[in-house]
Protein backbone atom coordinates (compact mmCIF):
# COMPACT_ATOMS: atom_id res chain seq x y z
CA UNK A 1 0.00 0.00 0.00
CA UNK A 2 2.67 2.50 0.69
CA UNK A 3 4.37 2.77 -2.81
CA UNK A 4 0.79 3.12 -4.78
CA UNK A 5 -0.24 5.54 -2.10
CA UNK A 6 2.86 8.15 -2.12
CA UNK A 7 3.08 7.41 -5.57
CA UNK A 8 -0.94 8.85 -6.11
CA UNK A 9 0.09 11.82 -3.50
CA UNK A 10 3.21 13.15 -5.81
CA UNK A 11 1.46 12.72 -9.06
CA UNK A 12 -1.92 15.10 -7.11
CA UNK A 13 0.64 17.27 -5.70
CA UNK A 14 2.28 17.92 -9.29
CA UNK A 15 -1.41 18.45 -11.11
CA UNK A 16 -2.38 20.40 -8.40
CA UNK A 17 0.58 23.04 -8.74
CA UNK A 18 0.22 23.08 -12.22
CA UNK A 19 -3.36 24.08 -12.22
CA UNK A 20 -3.34 26.93 -8.94
CA UNK A 21 -0.15 28.39 -11.28
CA UNK A 22 -2.71 28.19 -14.67
CA UNK A 23 -5.07 29.95 -12.60
CA UNK A 24 -2.63 32.52 -11.49
CA UNK A 25 -3.75 31.50 -7.61
CA UNK A 26 -0.18 30.76 -6.43
CA UNK A 27 3.14 31.62 -7.17
CA UNK A 28 5.09 29.62 -9.70
CA UNK A 29 8.42 29.57 -7.78
CA UNK A 30 6.29 28.49 -4.76
CA UNK A 31 4.22 25.86 -6.66
CA UNK A 32 7.37 24.24 -7.93
CA UNK A 33 9.11 24.15 -5.02
CA UNK A 34 6.10 22.44 -2.91
CA UNK A 35 5.66 20.19 -5.38
CA UNK A 36 8.76 18.98 -6.18
CA UNK A 37 9.04 18.35 -2.22
CA UNK A 38 5.68 16.16 -2.19
CA UNK A 39 7.86 14.32 -5.17
CA UNK A 40 10.88 14.20 -3.43
CA UNK A 41 9.34 12.34 0.05
CA UNK A 42 7.26 10.23 -2.09
CA UNK A 43 11.02 8.78 -4.04
CA UNK A 44 12.35 8.64 -0.75
CA UNK A 45 9.70 6.54 0.76
CA UNK A 46 9.80 4.14 -2.72
CA UNK A 47 13.26 3.86 -2.16
CA UNK A 48 12.75 2.66 1.76
CA UNK A 49 10.23 0.47 0.75
CA UNK A 50 11.76 -1.21 -2.25
CA UNK A 51 15.29 -1.13 -0.06
CA UNK A 52 13.46 -3.32 2.79
CA UNK A 53 11.79 -6.07 0.46
CA UNK A 54 15.02 -6.44 -0.63
CA UNK A 55 17.24 -6.30 2.43
CA UNK A 56 18.12 -9.55 4.30
CA UNK A 57 16.53 -10.63 7.88
CA UNK A 58 19.37 -8.99 9.56
CA UNK A 59 19.52 -5.38 8.19
CA UNK A 60 15.80 -5.40 7.88
CA UNK A 61 15.41 -6.05 11.94
CA UNK A 62 17.96 -2.74 12.68
CA UNK A 63 15.79 0.39 14.28
CA UNK A 64 17.25 2.54 11.30
CA UNK A 65 14.16 1.45 8.72
CA UNK A 66 11.63 2.92 10.91
CA UNK A 67 13.46 6.01 12.12
CA UNK A 68 13.64 6.69 8.21
CA UNK A 69 10.33 5.81 7.47
CA UNK A 70 8.91 8.16 10.27
CA UNK A 71 11.30 11.16 9.49
CA UNK A 72 10.18 11.09 5.37
CA UNK A 73 6.90 10.83 6.35
CA UNK A 74 7.07 13.91 8.84
CA UNK A 75 8.77 15.94 5.91
CA UNK A 76 5.46 15.20 3.45
CA UNK A 77 3.25 15.54 6.20
CA UNK A 78 4.75 19.12 6.59
CA UNK A 79 4.66 20.21 2.87
CA UNK A 80 1.10 19.25 2.67
CA UNK A 81 0.09 21.07 5.78
CA UNK A 82 1.51 24.01 3.98
CA UNK A 83 -0.59 23.21 0.81
CA UNK A 84 -3.87 25.08 1.98
CA UNK A 85 -2.22 27.77 4.05
CA UNK A 86 0.55 28.61 1.99
CA UNK A 87 0.07 27.97 -1.70
CA UNK A 88 -2.92 30.31 -1.76
CA UNK A 89 -2.74 32.86 0.05
CA UNK A 90 -4.60 35.78 -1.39
CA UNK A 91 -7.00 33.64 -3.74
CA UNK A 92 -11.11 33.55 -2.87
CA UNK A 93 -11.95 30.74 -0.87
CA UNK A 94 -13.57 28.34 -3.25
CA UNK A 95 -9.71 28.40 -5.32
CA UNK A 96 -7.91 28.07 -1.45
CA UNK A 97 -10.51 24.93 -0.90
CA UNK A 98 -9.07 23.31 -3.56
CA UNK A 99 -5.57 22.36 -2.39
CA UNK A 100 -7.15 21.80 1.84
CA UNK A 101 -9.57 18.89 -0.43
CA UNK A 102 -6.52 17.32 -2.02
CA UNK A 103 -4.54 17.01 1.27
CA UNK A 104 -7.70 15.66 2.59
CA UNK A 105 -7.46 12.83 0.30
CA UNK A 106 -4.33 12.09 1.27
CA UNK A 107 -4.75 12.27 4.64
CA UNK A 108 -7.15 9.89 4.25
CA UNK A 109 -5.13 7.63 2.18
CA UNK A 110 -3.05 7.83 4.89
CA UNK A 111 -4.45 5.47 6.91
CA UNK A 112 -4.37 2.25 4.99
CA UNK A 113 -0.54 3.18 3.72
CA UNK A 114 0.54 4.17 6.97
CA UNK A 115 -1.21 3.10 9.56
CA UNK A 116 0.80 -0.02 9.90
CA UNK A 117 3.10 2.04 11.82
CA UNK A 118 1.79 4.19 13.77
CA UNK A 119 3.89 6.83 14.12
CA UNK A 120 4.80 7.26 10.61
CA UNK A 121 0.77 7.84 9.97
CA UNK A 122 0.98 10.83 13.46
CA UNK A 123 4.37 12.41 11.50
CA UNK A 124 2.16 13.14 8.04
CA UNK A 125 -0.90 13.53 9.51
CA UNK A 126 -0.89 16.00 11.84
CA UNK A 127 1.52 18.26 10.09
CA UNK A 128 -0.66 18.10 7.20
CA UNK A 129 -4.26 18.90 9.06
CA UNK A 130 -3.18 21.17 12.55
CA UNK A 131 -1.73 24.36 10.31
CA UNK A 132 -5.16 24.79 8.56
CA UNK A 133 -7.14 24.69 12.10
CA UNK A 134 -4.52 27.07 13.49
CA UNK A 135 -4.63 29.33 11.07
CA UNK A 136 -8.20 29.65 10.34
CA UNK A 137 -10.04 28.79 13.32
CA UNK A 138 -9.88 32.98 14.91
CA UNK A 139 -9.73 33.58 11.58
CA UNK A 140 -12.61 36.94 10.76
CA UNK A 141 -14.73 35.25 8.14
CA UNK A 142 -17.64 32.96 9.24
CA UNK A 143 -17.21 30.16 6.43
CA UNK A 144 -13.38 30.13 7.07
CA UNK A 145 -13.97 29.30 11.02
CA UNK A 146 -16.47 26.87 10.07
CA UNK A 147 -13.76 24.97 8.02
CA UNK A 148 -11.23 25.14 10.54
CA UNK A 149 -13.69 23.64 12.77
CA UNK A 150 -15.08 21.10 10.81
CA UNK A 151 -11.27 20.42 9.93
CA UNK A 152 -11.16 19.82 14.00
CA UNK A 153 -13.73 17.44 13.40
CA UNK A 154 -11.87 15.41 10.46
CA UNK A 155 -8.57 15.34 12.74
CA UNK A 156 -10.26 13.74 16.14
CA UNK A 157 -12.20 11.52 13.29
CA UNK A 158 -9.63 10.16 11.03
CA UNK A 159 -6.50 10.15 13.31
CA UNK A 160 -8.96 7.88 15.31
CA UNK A 161 -9.43 5.92 12.65
CA UNK A 162 -5.73 5.72 11.84
CA UNK A 163 -5.34 4.61 15.46
CA UNK A 164 -7.64 1.87 15.39
CA UNK A 165 -6.41 1.01 12.00
CA UNK A 166 -2.92 0.12 13.53
CA UNK A 167 -4.40 -1.68 16.56
CA UNK A 168 -6.29 -3.79 13.86
CA UNK A 169 -2.58 -4.83 11.82
CA UNK A 170 -1.25 -5.08 15.58
CA UNK A 171 -3.81 -8.06 15.96
CA UNK A 172 -4.17 -9.29 12.86
CA UNK A 173 0.14 -9.23 12.82
CA UNK A 174 -0.20 -11.30 16.30
CA UNK A 175 -2.67 -13.62 15.27
CA UNK A 176 -0.60 -14.40 11.83
CA UNK A 177 2.35 -14.81 14.38
CA UNK A 178 0.58 -17.53 16.76
CA UNK A 179 -0.79 -19.25 13.71
CA UNK A 180 2.70 -19.73 12.47
CA UNK A 181 3.95 -20.87 15.80
CA UNK A 182 0.74 -23.48 16.18
CA UNK A 183 1.69 -24.60 13.16
CA UNK A 184 4.90 -25.00 13.49
CA UNK A 185 4.25 -26.93 16.74
CA UNK A 186 2.03 -29.03 15.06
CA UNK A 187 4.65 -29.74 12.00
CA UNK A 188 7.03 -30.89 15.52
CA UNK A 189 4.02 -32.69 16.86
CA UNK A 190 3.71 -34.87 13.52
CA UNK A 191 7.32 -34.66 12.83
CA UNK A 192 7.61 -36.71 16.34
CA UNK A 193 4.63 -38.89 16.03
CA UNK A 194 6.01 -39.92 12.87
CA UNK A 195 8.84 -40.96 14.26
CA UNK A 196 7.74 -42.54 16.86
CA UNK A 197 5.10 -44.41 14.42
CA UNK A 198 8.37 -45.10 12.50
CA UNK A 199 10.45 -46.25 15.93
CA UNK A 200 7.42 -48.23 16.62
CA UNK A 201 7.21 -50.13 13.32
CA UNK A 202 10.83 -51.18 13.25
CA UNK A 203 11.10 -52.15 16.88
CA UNK A 204 8.08 -54.43 16.02
CA UNK A 205 9.57 -55.70 12.77
CA UNK A 206 12.70 -56.57 14.95
CA UNK A 207 11.30 -58.28 17.86
CA UNK A 208 8.61 -60.03 15.79
CA UNK A 209 11.39 -61.48 13.42
CA UNK A 210 13.79 -62.91 16.39
CA UNK A 211 10.68 -63.96 18.36
CA UNK A 212 9.32 -65.63 14.83
CA UNK A 213 12.74 -67.58 14.67
CA UNK A 214 11.92 -69.93 17.95
CA UNK A 215 8.70 -70.30 17.38
CA UNK A 216 9.25 -71.79 14.01
CA UNK A 217 11.71 -73.76 15.19
CA UNK A 218 9.14 -74.88 17.26
CA UNK A 219 6.71 -75.92 15.17
CA UNK A 220 8.92 -77.80 13.42
CA UNK A 221 10.05 -79.86 16.04
CA UNK A 222 6.54 -80.26 16.52
CA UNK A 223 5.91 -81.72 13.62
CA UNK A 224 8.79 -84.08 13.44
CA UNK A 225 8.01 -85.78 16.63
CA UNK A 226 4.93 -86.41 15.67
CA UNK A 227 5.78 -88.23 12.78
CA UNK A 228 7.51 -90.46 15.64
CA UNK A 229 5.90 -94.10 17.43
CA UNK A 230 5.02 -91.66 20.84
CA UNK A 231 2.92 -92.80 23.70
CA UNK A 232 -0.70 -91.41 23.66
CA UNK A 233 0.07 -88.78 26.42
CA UNK A 234 3.33 -87.70 24.93
CA UNK A 235 1.23 -87.43 21.40
CA UNK A 236 -1.15 -85.50 23.50
CA UNK A 237 1.33 -82.67 24.61
CA UNK A 238 3.01 -82.75 21.21
CA UNK A 239 -0.34 -81.78 19.54
CA UNK A 240 -1.01 -79.09 22.29
CA UNK A 241 2.75 -77.66 21.64
CA UNK A 242 1.78 -77.64 18.25
CA UNK A 243 -1.98 -76.18 18.75
CA UNK A 244 0.23 -73.01 20.79
CA UNK A 245 2.57 -72.79 18.57
CA UNK A 246 0.02 -72.09 15.74
CA UNK A 247 -1.95 -69.77 18.13
CA UNK A 248 1.08 -67.77 18.52
CA UNK A 249 1.27 -67.77 14.77
CA UNK A 250 -1.83 -66.12 14.52
CA UNK A 251 -0.55 -63.68 16.45
CA UNK A 252 2.41 -63.11 14.35
CA UNK A 253 -0.34 -63.27 10.95
CA UNK A 254 -2.02 -60.28 12.65
CA UNK A 255 1.26 -58.30 12.81
CA UNK A 256 2.20 -58.98 9.41
CA UNK A 257 -0.47 -58.33 7.91
CA UNK A 258 -0.51 -54.74 9.70
CA UNK A 259 3.03 -55.02 8.26
CA UNK A 260 2.16 -55.78 4.25
CA UNK A 261 -0.41 -53.17 4.43
CA UNK A 262 1.62 -50.65 5.46
CA UNK A 263 4.33 -51.77 2.66
CA UNK A 264 1.84 -51.86 0.07
CA UNK A 265 2.67 -55.21 -0.84
CA UNK A 266 -0.89 -56.73 -0.75
CA UNK A 267 -1.74 -57.22 -4.53
CA UNK A 268 -5.42 -56.78 -5.35
CA UNK A 269 -7.16 -59.17 -8.17
CA UNK A 270 -10.95 -57.87 -8.17
CA UNK A 271 -13.48 -60.37 -10.04
CA UNK A 272 -16.62 -61.02 -10.23
CA UNK A 273 -17.98 -63.75 -7.56
CA UNK A 274 -21.01 -64.70 -5.96
CA UNK A 275 -20.54 -63.85 -2.12
CA UNK A 276 -22.78 -66.24 -0.39
CA UNK A 277 -20.75 -69.13 -0.38
CA UNK A 278 -17.94 -66.75 1.19
CA UNK A 279 -20.61 -65.71 3.76
CA UNK A 280 -21.60 -69.38 4.29
CA UNK A 281 -18.15 -70.27 4.68
CA UNK A 282 -17.73 -68.04 7.36
CA UNK A 283 -20.01 -68.48 9.07
CA UNK A 284 -19.59 -72.44 9.36
CA UNK A 285 -15.98 -71.58 10.01
CA UNK A 286 -16.92 -69.51 13.36
CA UNK A 287 -19.83 -71.23 14.04
CA UNK A 288 -18.39 -73.89 16.70
CA UNK A 289 -16.64 -70.78 18.21
CA UNK A 290 -19.59 -69.11 18.62
CA UNK A 291 -21.50 -72.08 20.01
CA UNK A 292 -18.83 -72.63 22.83
CA UNK A 293 -20.23 -69.05 24.46
CA UNK A 294 -23.56 -70.20 24.13
CA UNK A 295 -24.22 -68.00 21.04
CA UNK A 296 -26.38 -68.40 17.87
CA UNK A 297 -24.06 -67.45 14.46
CA UNK A 298 -27.12 -67.21 11.67
CA UNK A 299 -25.89 -66.29 7.73
CA UNK A 300 -28.80 -64.59 5.77
CA UNK A 301 -27.05 -64.90 2.66
CA UNK A 302 -27.72 -63.81 -0.80
CA UNK A 303 -27.25 -64.64 -4.45
CA UNK A 304 -25.82 -60.86 -5.40
CA UNK A 305 -22.33 -61.44 -7.42
CA UNK A 306 -20.03 -58.93 -5.86
CA UNK A 307 -16.99 -56.70 -7.45
CA UNK A 308 -13.84 -56.87 -5.55
CA UNK A 309 -11.15 -59.20 -4.61
CA UNK A 310 -12.72 -62.31 -2.78
CA UNK A 311 -9.90 -63.47 -0.50
CA UNK A 312 -9.41 -60.06 0.78
CA UNK A 313 -13.05 -59.35 1.60
CA UNK A 314 -12.96 -62.50 2.73
CA UNK A 315 -10.50 -61.21 5.56
CA UNK A 316 -12.41 -58.40 6.58
CA UNK A 317 -15.74 -59.76 7.13
CA UNK A 318 -14.23 -62.97 9.18
CA UNK A 319 -12.13 -60.04 11.14
CA UNK A 320 -15.58 -58.50 11.69
CA UNK A 321 -17.56 -61.94 12.66
CA UNK A 322 -14.82 -63.27 14.77
CA UNK A 323 -15.03 -59.94 16.82
CA UNK A 324 -18.49 -60.02 16.93
CA UNK A 325 -18.42 -63.34 18.65
CA UNK A 326 -15.41 -62.24 20.69
CA UNK A 327 -17.33 -59.08 22.55
CA UNK A 328 -20.46 -61.10 22.78
CA UNK A 329 -21.97 -62.67 25.86
CA UNK A 330 -25.24 -63.13 25.32
CA UNK A 331 -27.58 -63.26 22.06
CA UNK A 332 -26.27 -63.63 18.62
CA UNK A 333 -24.52 -62.68 15.79
CA UNK A 334 -26.23 -61.99 12.22
CA UNK A 335 -24.43 -62.15 8.90
CA UNK A 336 -26.40 -60.43 6.25
CA UNK A 337 -26.10 -58.81 2.70
CA UNK A 338 -28.47 -56.78 0.88
CA UNK A 339 -28.01 -54.33 -2.38
CA UNK A 340 -27.90 -50.50 -0.80
CA UNK A 341 -27.46 -47.26 -2.40
CA UNK A 342 -26.45 -49.72 -6.02
CA UNK A 343 -23.96 -51.21 -4.21
CA UNK A 344 -23.59 -54.57 -2.44
CA UNK A 345 -23.38 -53.79 1.36
CA UNK A 346 -22.44 -56.51 3.91
CA UNK A 347 -23.49 -56.71 7.52
CA UNK A 348 -22.90 -57.81 10.46
CA UNK A 349 -24.79 -57.11 13.59
CA UNK A 350 -24.03 -58.04 17.20
CA UNK A 351 -25.65 -58.01 20.53
CA UNK A 352 -22.34 -57.00 22.58
CA UNK A 353 -21.85 -54.53 25.28
CA UNK A 354 -21.90 -51.56 22.04
CA UNK A 355 -19.97 -48.84 21.53
CA UNK A 356 -19.54 -45.65 22.47
CA UNK A 357 -20.15 -42.32 19.93
CA UNK A 358 -17.02 -41.66 20.60
CA UNK A 359 -14.94 -44.45 20.63
CA UNK A 360 -15.95 -45.48 17.06
CA UNK A 361 -12.69 -43.95 15.08
CA UNK A 362 -10.55 -44.97 18.33
CA UNK A 363 -11.29 -48.71 16.99
CA UNK A 364 -9.95 -48.68 14.42
CA UNK A 365 -6.11 -47.63 15.68
CA UNK A 366 -3.76 -50.26 16.17
CA UNK A 367 -3.90 -52.18 19.61
CA UNK A 368 -6.95 -50.64 20.60
CA UNK A 369 -9.45 -53.01 22.69
CA UNK A 370 -12.53 -51.42 24.39
CA UNK A 371 -13.08 -53.16 27.41
CA UNK A 372 -10.54 -55.19 27.75
CA UNK A 373 -7.99 -53.08 29.97
CA UNK A 374 -6.81 -56.15 31.94
CA UNK A 375 -5.48 -56.98 28.06
CA UNK A 376 -6.31 -60.52 27.90
CA UNK A 377 -4.95 -62.23 24.73
CA UNK A 378 -7.73 -64.62 24.35
CA UNK A 379 -9.17 -61.19 22.99
CA UNK A 380 -6.84 -61.02 20.61
CA UNK A 381 -4.18 -57.57 20.10
CA UNK A 382 -6.47 -55.32 19.00
CA UNK A 383 -5.20 -55.51 15.38
CA UNK A 384 -8.37 -57.47 13.75
CA UNK A 385 -10.33 -53.63 12.91
CA UNK A 386 -6.99 -51.67 11.87
CA UNK A 387 -6.51 -54.57 9.47
CA UNK A 388 -10.00 -54.25 8.04
CA UNK A 389 -10.19 -50.50 7.88
CA UNK A 390 -6.27 -50.54 6.08
CA UNK A 391 -8.05 -53.24 3.81
CA UNK A 392 -11.14 -51.77 2.80
CA UNK A 393 -8.49 -48.78 1.96
CA UNK A 394 -7.19 -50.46 -0.39
CA UNK A 395 -10.45 -51.64 -2.05
CA UNK A 396 -12.29 -48.81 -2.25
CA UNK A 397 -15.02 -49.90 0.33
CA UNK A 398 -16.49 -47.95 2.60
CA UNK A 399 -16.48 -49.13 6.03
CA UNK A 400 -19.18 -47.68 8.53
CA UNK A 401 -20.26 -48.21 12.20
CA UNK A 402 -23.48 -48.25 13.86
CA UNK A 403 -23.70 -49.10 18.15
CA UNK A 404 -26.19 -48.60 21.33
CA UNK A 405 -24.66 -48.96 24.15
CA UNK A 406 -25.85 -52.44 26.13
CA UNK A 407 -27.78 -53.60 22.60
CA UNK A 408 -25.27 -54.04 20.23
CA UNK A 409 -23.56 -52.55 17.01
CA UNK A 410 -23.57 -53.00 13.40
CA UNK A 411 -20.58 -52.95 10.87
CA UNK A 412 -21.15 -52.67 7.12
CA UNK A 413 -19.06 -52.57 4.15
CA UNK A 414 -20.07 -51.96 0.61
CA UNK A 415 -18.67 -52.96 -2.50
CA UNK A 416 -19.35 -52.31 -6.21
CA UNK A 417 -21.99 -54.83 -7.78
CA UNK A 418 -21.50 -57.09 -10.71
CA UNK A 419 -23.76 -59.00 -12.89
CA UNK A 420 -24.37 -62.69 -14.41
CA UNK A 421 -22.57 -61.97 -17.55
CA UNK A 422 -19.44 -61.08 -15.82
CA UNK A 423 -19.31 -63.37 -13.19
CA UNK A 424 -16.49 -66.09 -13.22
CA UNK A 425 -17.32 -69.32 -11.27
CA UNK A 426 -14.35 -70.42 -8.59
CA UNK A 427 -12.53 -73.31 -9.90
CA UNK A 428 -9.94 -75.01 -7.26
CA UNK A 429 -7.68 -76.90 -8.98
CA UNK A 430 -7.20 -80.39 -7.05
CA UNK A 431 -4.05 -80.34 -5.17
CA UNK A 432 -1.30 -82.35 -6.72
CA UNK A 433 -0.62 -85.81 -4.69
CA UNK A 434 2.38 -85.87 -2.53
CA UNK A 435 5.82 -86.80 -4.42
CA UNK A 436 6.54 -90.23 -4.80
CA UNK A 437 10.20 -90.34 -4.86
CA UNK A 438 12.72 -88.61 -2.73
CA UNK A 439 14.04 -85.26 -3.29
CA UNK A 440 16.81 -83.21 -2.38
CA UNK A 441 16.56 -79.66 -0.61
CA UNK A 442 18.51 -77.22 -0.09
CA UNK A 443 18.06 -75.54 3.20
CA UNK A 444 19.87 -72.28 4.06
CA UNK A 445 18.90 -70.47 7.39
CA UNK A 446 21.75 -68.83 10.10
CA UNK A 447 19.73 -70.08 13.10
CA UNK A 448 21.61 -73.91 13.87
CA UNK A 449 18.03 -74.56 15.49
CA UNK A 450 15.77 -74.08 12.55
CA UNK A 451 18.59 -75.91 10.21
CA UNK A 452 18.21 -78.83 13.07
CA UNK A 453 14.31 -78.67 13.01
CA UNK A 454 14.26 -78.26 9.16
CA UNK A 455 16.35 -81.17 9.16
CA UNK A 456 14.98 -83.48 10.70
CA UNK A 457 11.34 -82.65 9.42
CA UNK A 458 12.27 -82.59 5.86
CA UNK A 459 14.20 -86.32 6.47
CA UNK A 460 10.84 -86.99 8.47
CA UNK A 461 8.72 -86.73 4.83
CA UNK A 462 11.26 -88.85 3.10
CA UNK A 463 13.24 -86.51 1.54
CA UNK A 464 17.39 -85.71 1.53
CA UNK A 465 18.92 -82.40 3.05
CA UNK A 466 21.69 -80.43 3.10
CA UNK A 467 21.78 -77.53 5.40
CA UNK A 468 23.73 -74.74 5.34
CA UNK A 469 23.99 -71.40 7.25
CA UNK A 470 25.24 -69.40 4.52
CA UNK A 471 25.46 -68.85 0.84
CA UNK A 472 29.90 -70.19 1.05
CA UNK A 473 29.11 -72.75 3.01
CA UNK A 474 26.09 -74.34 0.72
CA UNK A 475 27.90 -74.06 -2.16
CA UNK A 476 31.11 -76.23 -0.60
CA UNK A 477 28.21 -78.75 0.57
CA UNK A 478 26.57 -78.84 -2.70
CA UNK A 479 30.35 -79.64 -4.18
CA UNK A 480 30.98 -83.10 -3.25
CA UNK A 481 26.85 -83.91 -4.36
CA UNK A 482 26.32 -85.53 -7.58
CA UNK A 483 23.16 -84.42 -7.98
CA UNK A 484 21.89 -80.91 -8.33
CA UNK A 485 19.19 -80.12 -5.67
CA UNK A 486 15.16 -80.38 -6.28
CA UNK A 487 14.49 -77.50 -4.47
CA UNK A 488 16.13 -74.60 -1.90
CA UNK A 489 14.65 -73.32 1.37
CA UNK A 490 16.55 -69.94 2.53
CA UNK A 491 15.77 -67.60 5.05
CA UNK A 492 15.29 -64.19 4.05
CA UNK A 493 18.11 -62.31 6.47
CA UNK A 494 21.30 -64.21 6.57
CA UNK A 495 24.28 -62.95 8.31
CA UNK A 496 26.91 -60.59 7.36
CA UNK A 497 23.95 -58.54 5.00
CA UNK A 498 23.81 -61.64 2.86
CA UNK A 499 19.81 -62.16 1.77
CA UNK A 500 18.09 -65.59 0.72
CA UNK A 501 17.46 -64.22 -2.73
CA UNK A 502 21.42 -63.42 -3.56
CA UNK A 503 22.04 -67.19 -2.15
CA UNK A 504 18.94 -68.56 -4.52
CA UNK A 505 20.44 -66.77 -7.49
CA UNK A 506 24.11 -68.07 -6.63
CA UNK A 507 23.01 -71.62 -6.60
CA UNK A 508 20.99 -71.38 -9.89
CA UNK A 509 24.03 -70.24 -11.19
CA UNK A 510 26.34 -72.77 -10.15
CA UNK A 511 23.99 -75.32 -11.70
CA UNK A 512 22.85 -72.98 -14.64
CA UNK A 513 19.32 -73.73 -13.95
CA UNK A 514 16.11 -72.36 -12.65
CA UNK A 515 15.93 -74.36 -9.11
CA UNK A 516 12.32 -74.23 -7.55
CA UNK A 517 12.84 -71.79 -4.66
CA UNK A 518 11.07 -70.69 -1.73
CA UNK A 519 11.93 -67.75 0.76
CA UNK A 520 11.00 -67.82 4.64
CA UNK A 521 11.13 -64.81 6.95
CA UNK A 522 10.31 -63.68 9.93
CA UNK A 523 10.93 -59.97 9.31
CA UNK A 524 8.15 -57.95 9.17
CA UNK A 525 9.59 -54.35 7.92
CA UNK A 526 7.83 -52.87 5.18
CA UNK A 527 10.89 -52.27 3.17
CA UNK A 528 11.93 -55.85 3.67
CA UNK A 529 8.92 -57.39 2.50
CA UNK A 530 8.63 -54.81 -0.48
CA UNK A 531 12.27 -55.89 -1.02
CA UNK A 532 11.34 -59.61 -0.83
CA UNK A 533 8.11 -59.41 -2.47
CA UNK A 534 10.55 -58.12 -5.58
CA UNK A 535 12.30 -60.90 -6.07
CA UNK A 536 9.38 -62.90 -8.06
CA UNK A 537 10.51 -66.31 -5.13
CA UNK A 538 7.10 -67.68 -3.16
CA UNK A 539 7.45 -66.20 -0.11
CA UNK A 540 6.54 -67.82 3.44
CA UNK A 541 6.14 -65.58 6.87
CA UNK A 542 7.40 -67.54 10.02
CA UNK A 543 6.15 -69.30 11.82
CA UNK A 544 5.15 -71.69 9.34
CA UNK A 545 2.11 -74.02 9.67
CA UNK A 546 3.88 -77.61 8.71
CA UNK A 547 0.96 -78.49 6.25
CA UNK A 548 1.76 -75.26 4.41
CA UNK A 549 5.06 -75.47 4.54
CA UNK A 550 4.69 -79.57 2.68
CA UNK A 551 2.04 -77.69 0.39
CA UNK A 552 4.03 -74.83 -0.78
CA UNK A 553 7.58 -77.14 -1.31
CA UNK A 554 5.11 -80.08 -3.12
CA UNK A 555 3.62 -77.26 -5.57
CA UNK A 556 6.83 -76.06 -6.23
CA UNK A 557 8.67 -79.39 -7.10
CA UNK A 558 5.65 -80.52 -9.19
CA UNK A 559 5.05 -77.39 -11.28
CA UNK A 560 8.53 -77.66 -12.18
CA UNK A 561 8.93 -81.38 -12.76
CA UNK A 562 5.62 -80.65 -15.34
CA UNK A 563 7.61 -78.09 -16.81
CA UNK A 564 10.61 -79.94 -17.93
CA UNK A 565 8.59 -82.20 -19.40
CA UNK A 566 9.20 -85.37 -16.18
Amino acid sequence: MVIPGVAGAGLAALILAVFLVALGASDPRTASIWAACVLTCAVAHTLLALGYRRADCVFRAASTWPLAFTVVAGLEGIAWGFAPVGLTPDAPFDIRFLPLAVTLGVTAGAIPAFGPWLPAFLALFLPATLPYVAANFFAPALVERASAFLMLIYVVVMGGLGVRSHRAFIEIVGLRLRSEALAEDLRRERDTADAANRAKSSFLAAASHDLRQPVHALGLFAGALLRLDLPGEARLLVERIEASAAAMDGLFNAILDISRLDAGVVEVAPRAFRVGPYLARICRDLRPEAEAKGLRLRCRSCDEVAWTDPFLLERVVRNLVSNAVRYSDRGGVLVACRRRGGRLAIQVFDTGPGIAAGDHERIFQEYVQIGNVERDRTKGLGLGLAIVRRTCAILDMPIALRSRIGRGSCFEVKMALSDEAALAEDSVAAAPGALAERSLIVVIDDEASIREAMERLLAGWGHDVIAAGSGDEAVARLASHPTRPDLIVSDYRLRDGETGTEVIERLRSEFNETIPALIITGDTAPDRLIEARTSGLVLLHKPVPNGKLRAAMRNLMVGARASSGE
